[in-house]
């Protein structure tokens, strides 16, 4: 595992090049790159915990390790900038925890849901609370309606992407981003259960 001490601020591109060429396959790289973006990894790790029940098992630092041998093994991943490789860093992290959600679970019925909020999702409206898994089939559905809306939600949400961010890494106006932000997160509050009037995603 690269070495993650001490924090390094890279030359302006140098991010986007190292991840050009750990998408081409080049081992080192990935490792040089690693740590450059190590604390936005924490960061973006260190935000979905803490929508964890307490108890849980897994911790930071392994969420961030365990996202980063998943994308290091998957050999068709390329990266065209940093925002795109923190969404892609982001949706491993999802789905690791929707994966131990699912562990625990299984081991007992309704004691491993995951809960979390969508205060963060949706304001300024009334709290409330589900679980990730229920989450992760909502997002599944809003997918299969509107790739673009979900893309939004995972890169925002999980990810904690600034609008700008998010533009970048999908390829599209802020302007777009804002309003598909809007649109979906009315569309998941409405699906997993708060009032309101339906929203064509």
């Amino acid at each position: 595992m690269p070495n993650t001490a001490g924090e390094r601020r890279p030359a302006p591109g140098a991010v986007t090049q190292l991840l050009a060429k750990a998408g081409a396959g080049n081992q080192a790289a990935f490792d040089e790159v690693f740590p450059l973006v190590y604390a936005e990894l924490r960061r973006i790790a260190a935000r979905e915990m803490r929508r964890e029940k307490p108890g849980r098992t897994l911790q930071t630092t392994a969420l961030v390790h365990e996202a980063y041998l998943r994308l290091l093994k998957d050999a068709s991943l390329s990266f065209e900038n940093r925002a795109h490789f923190l969404g892609i860093a982001a949706r491993a992290m999802r789905e690791i925890l929707i994966e131990h959600a699912r562990a625990r679970s299984a081991r007992k019925r309704g004691g491993g849901a995951v809960r979390l909020t969508l205060d963060d999702l949706v304001a300024p409206v009334p709290s409330l609370s589900i679980d990730v898994l229920a989450l992760d089939e909502a997002l599944q559905r809003l997918a299969r309606l509107d790739e673009r809306h979900a893309r939004v939600v995972e890169l925002r949400y999980f990810g904690g992407l600034s609008v700008e961010e998010t533009a970048v890494a999908l390829e599209l106006s802020p302007a777009t981003v804002k309003r598909a932000w809007t649109i979906a997160r009315a569309w998941l509050y409405r699906e997993l259960g708060g009032s309101g009037p339906a929203v064509d995603a």
